[in-house]
C-alpha cells in the first residue's frame, strides 16, 4: 500500500533565495531569525531560551537550514544519526505567494507574472471598483489600499457597519481581499460579493480573492473569524493532484488546500482551523485513508497569525506547539507510508512590512525503512510533486526531479541517494 502525507508549514522559509533582492528580501530568514530571537537574552528583547523543536530537529529541519546558511540556526543542535531525508528548494515561480508555492510543489510552476495592485492608495483601478459596486449591488466600498487585514478592520469596521460598504484592500501579493461583518453584512452575502470579484479580476491576472469575515463592534474592537474563504484561479495545467485522481487514487485536502487549487484534484475537503484541529483532522484523514491516498494539509497559522503580524514570539510558540503535535502524525506511518514536511514561501516576522519573503523552503521526507540522507539543494519546489508521483507509481510529471524512487508493492522507494 502507498500513502503519503504532505504537510505545508505555511511560510516557514529557511533563508533568502538568490533573487531575493529583487523583492526587497535579501537577508530574510524566517526560521533563522526566529531562532536567534529565542536565543537572545530577555534583557535584550529576546526570549532567553532556545527554540524547543526536538521532533522537527530529529526530522532534520536544522540540517536543511544549515544547507542554505552554512550553519545551524541559533540555539538549534545537530541530531545524529539523521532519520529523514532533508534538503532545501528554490522557487522557480515568479512570485512569493501561497498559490504559486503550492502549485509549483505539485508540478506546475507559475512562470508568468501575476497581476498586482501596486499603488499603496487607490490601489484597485476605478473601473474595477465601479464594476464590483454595480454587479454586486453595493452602496460603495471602503479602503481601496494596501493594508494589514487586522489593522484595517479596526480602522474602518465602524464605518463599514454604518454604511454597509465592504472593506476592500490588497497587499504586495496578487490578491484582492474583501472584509465584512458576519452579522451586520452577512457571511453568505460576503461570499457572493467575492464570487463576483473573482470573475471581475480574471483579466487582471489576480491570483486570489479572499473573503475576510469579522465580528465585533467599535467599543470592544473587531476580530477576524475562521470563516475565511479563498477564491483562487484554477491551475493552468494538471497538477500531481489531478494525475493521482486520474490514476484511481484519492486526495484529501485539509484546511485551505481545496481553496488554493480551486477545488481541482480534490477527492474530499476537510475544514479545520487552528494548529491542534488541523493536525488532528490530518491524522484522522490519514487513519481513514486507503491505498494511493495523498493527505495534503496547509498549516496556515504560522503565516496568517504570526508572519504577517510580525509576531516573532507568537511564531516561535506556534512552532513549538506543532512540534509537540508532530508525533501524532509520525506514529501513523506504516510500511509504504511517507511524510513530507515543507513550506510554500517565507514570512520573516523580523522583516519590515507585513508581506511574504522570498526564501528557500525545507524538504523533510520520512518513511519507515527509508534511508536518511542529504537530498541537496533542489532546483524547484516541483521536486516534491515529482517525488510523490514516483512514490505512487505515476507517470513522471512535466516538471521536477524526484528525490524518491518508484514505490512498488512490498518495497520502499529508493533512488540515487539511497
Amino acid at each position: 500500500m502507498s500513502r503519503a502525507l504532505l504537510v505545508v508549514l505555511d511560510s516557514l522559509g529557511i533563508g533568502a533565495l538568490p533573487d531575493a533582492a529583487r523583492f526587497g528580501d535579501a537577508g530574510a530568514d524566517t526560521l533563522g531569525h526566529i531562532a536567534c530571537h529565542c536565543r537572545t537574552p530577555s534583557a535584550e528583547g529576546g526570549r532567553g531560551r532556545p527554540l524547543a523543536i526536538p521532533n522537527l530537529l530529529a526530522l532534520c529541519l536544522g540540517h536543511a537550514a544549515a544547507q542554505v546558511s552554512g550553519r545551524f540556526p541559533c540555539g538549534l543542535h545537530r541530531v545524529e544519526p539523521p532519520i529523514a531525508r532533508w534538503g532545501s528548494a528554490r522557487e522557480r515561480s515568479s512570485g512569493k505567494d501561497t498559490v504559486s508555492g503550492h502549485w509549483e510543489m505539485t508540478g506546475v510552476p507559475v512562470l508568468e507574472e501575476w497581476g498586482y495592485f501596486r499603488q499603496r492608495e487607490h490601489s484597485i483601478p476605478p473601473q474595477l471598483i465601479e464594476a464590483l459596486v454595480r454587479e454586486a449591488g453595493l452602496p460603495g466600498v471602503l479602503g481601496n489600499c494596501h493594508a494589514s487585514g487586522t489593522e484595517i478592520i479596526q480602522r474602518l469596521g465602524a464605518a463599514h457597519l454604518a454604511s454597509g460598504k465592504p472593506i476592500v484592500y490588497t497587499s504586495a501579493d496578487s490578491v484582492l481581499q474583501i472584509a465584512a461583518h458576519e452579522q451586520g453584512f452577512g457571511l453568505e452575502r460576503l461570499y457572493e460579493v467575492c464570487a463576483v470579484a473573482r470573475r471581475l479580476v480574471d483579466p487582471y491576472r489576480i491570483g486570489r480573492v479572499i473573503a475576510r469575515p469579522f465580528l465585533g463592534d467599535a467599543q470592544r474592537g473587531f476580530a477576524r473569524t475562521t470563516n475565511r474563504h479563498d477564491y483562487a484561479v484554477p491551475p493552468p495545467a494538471p497538477t500531481l493532484l489531478d494525475r493521482l485522481l486520474d490514476a484511481g487514487g484519492s486526495v484529501v485536502g485539509v484546511g485551505k488546500i481545496p481553496d488554493i487549487f480551486a477545488g481541482r484534484g480534490i477527492s474530499r475537503a476537510v475544514k479545520a482551523h487552528g494548529l491542534p484541529d488541523l493536525v488532528e483532522a490530518t491524522a484522522q484523514a490519514f487513519e481513514q485513508a486507503g491505498d494511493r491516498t495523498l493527505v495534503f494539509t496547509n498549516l496556515v497559522d504560522f503565516d496568517q497569525d504570526f508572519g504577517h503580524r510580525r509576531d516573532v514570539e507568537g511564531y516561535a510558540d506556534a512552532l513549538e506547539r506543532f512540534d509537540a503535535l508532530l508525533p501524532r502524525l509520525s506514529a501513523l506511518l506504516g510500511r509504504g507510508d511517507l511524510l513530507i514536511l515543507t513550506a510554500d514561501h517565507g514570512n520573516d516576522p523580523t522583516w519590515p512590512g507585513s508581506d511574504h519573503t522570498r526564501e528557500h523552503v525545507p524538504i523533510l521526507a520520512f518513511a519507515p525503512g527509508l534511508e536518511a540522507g542529504d537530498i541537496g539543494r533542489r532546483g524547484s519546489f516541483a521536486d516534491i510533486g515529482q517525488s510523490l508521483a514516483s512514490w505512487f507509481g505515476l507517470a513522471p510529471l512535466d516538471c521536477g526531479a524526484a528525490f524518491l524512487g518508484v514505490q512498488r508493492k512490498g518495497e520502499l522507494a529508493t533512488d540515487e541517494h539511497g
